[in-house]
Parts: structure tokens; sequence; C-alpha cells
């Protein structure tokens, strides 16, 4: 029983690590750039 517990909390992990890389893993702050145009360094 404690093994499944084991497995399920490594499946969890891996579920919330692979949905982290590909929400943060491109962005260079972190953050999308704003819709309005307001980053004037990245719109120049």
């Amino acid at each position: 029983m404690t093994l499944l517990l084991i497995e399920a909390l490594g499946a969890g992990l891996l579920f919330i690590g692979i949905i982290w890389w590909t929400m943060f893993s491109g962005r260079p702050d972190g953050d999308p750039p704003s819709a309005n145009g307001q980053d004037k360094d990245k719109n120049s």
C-alpha cells in the first residue's frame, strides 16, 4: 500500500513538473508579453 502511495505521489510530482516546464521554460522573465504593446524594449 505504501508503494502505491509513493508511486502516486511521484506521478503527481512528474505531472506538475511537466506543466511547470511547459508554462515557464521559454520565457526570459517568466511573464507573457503584454497584449497592449507596452513592452517598449521588445517592440522597438
